[in-house]
């Protein structure tokens, strides 16, 4: 037995009465969710390591800072002292272990107490980025007219191309310092 098509005043009823699917919609962020919970451990265990290398230029001075970086906090299991590893530039390592007592006792008053009871230190190349960012380069007054025009004079037999180019900028800044 067949099913009878319903007619079109009864599929309109059918179709205003049923629900269609939600819209879908992008989970929330992760962090939003996580707040509460990594709030509760930072008040529960303190300050991790992050805090060091935002702030290492500041715990240890501008001298140190230039050529350590810290790389990790390595927290102590049952009782035992925990130590942080720091990756010292070049040869610098054996002036960063004779201050290793002051760097220890500059890491414990930023994140308390004992928290940190040896220092481990590793040769290595520091990452780029770490030191504070150069000043801005002031820039270069340009040239007055007459010495422009001597410049262009002089090279006006070079072909153009990059060669002319380099000499032209090369031209401009032997000659503001000569001014």
């Amino acid at each position: 037995m067949r099913r009878q098509l319903p007619t079109p005043e009864e599929a309109m009823r059918i179709l205003t009465a049923k629900r269609t699917r939600p819209q879908h919609r992008a989970p929330p962020p992760a962090g939003r969710a996580l707040n509460k919970t990594l709030k509760a451990l930072d008040d529960r265990f303190g300050q991790g390591p992050g805090a060091l290398v935002a702030r290492w230029r500041e715990i240890v001075g501008p001298e140190v800072a230039k050529r350590t970086e810290p790389v990790k906090l390595v927290k102590g299991r049952n009782g035992s002292p925990s130590s942080l590893e720091i990756r010292v530039a070049g040869p610098s390592a054996a002036i960063i272990q004779h201050q290793a007592h002051d760097i220890l006792a500059r890491v414990n008053l930023f994140l308390g107490s004992e928290a940190v009871q040896k220092l481990r230190i590793v040769q290595g190349p520091l990452r780029v980025g770490i030191e504070a960012p150069a000043p801005p380069r002031k820039r270069a007054a340009p040239l007055d007219a007459a010495k422009e025009a001597q410049l262009a004079k002089d090279l006006a037999d070079a072909p153009d191309g990059p060669l002319k180019d380099a000499l032209t900028r090369l031209g401009r800044a032997v000659m503001r310092r000569q001014s």
